[in-house]
């Protein structure tokens, strides 16, 4: 059963790994056309309109996309000053309640991303400048944040498995 859960959480992460690199490109996207509209505005004097709401509605996305990549790389934040002079299975008990809390959070924000996405598909609402669909921006961190739940609950189960297999961490 563990070596299913380990492949499993391997073929989560190569996700996770793509949904972070996805996030990037975003980002390279956003910098370059922020600096186009700042030419824009201030070499040429003409401020372009689109490079105001396509870089607001972008952020939603990478907001989102990295989150699961933090948690695989232990990049969130963490006060652990107190946590390190307990012993380890109490240090284990805490990382079962923090990945539980994670979880929650994920799933409702999860639940908000892909509500928001449907509501604006069935919708057919667009952006008031681009007129493109809002469901196209609403989706990428909806499924960010479905892939973050997902391989929270997995790092969650390996959590228990290891505590139920080792009898004492």
């Amino acid at each position: 059963m563990d070596e299913r859960l380990d492949r499993l959480i391997r073929g989560v992460e190569r996700f996770v790994v793509w949904a972070a690199a996805a996030g990037g490109i975003i980002v390279l996207i956003q910098m370059l056309w922020i600096s186009y509209g700042v030419f824009t505005r201030y070499g040429l004097g003409k401020p372009d309109r689109l490079v105001t709401e396509a870089t607001a509605l972008l952020l939603f996305p990478v907001a989102f996309a990295g989150l699961a990549f933090a948690l695989r790389e232990d990049a969130m934040p963490k006060v652990t000053m107190l946590i390190d002079r307990f012993s380890l299975r109490v240090q284990h008990i805490f990382a079962i309640i923090n990945h539980i809390i994670m979880l929650g959070v994920g799933l409702f924000f999860a639940y908000a991303g892909v509500s928001a996405t449907i509501r604006s598909f069935n919708s057919g609402v667009a952006s008031e400048i681009l007129h493109w669909p809002r469901w196209w921006f609403w989706a990428p961190g909806a499924v960010a944040l479905v892939l973050f739940a997902i391989y929270v609950a997995l790092r969650l189960a390996r959590l228990f498995m290891t505590i139920t297999a080792e009898g004492e961490v």
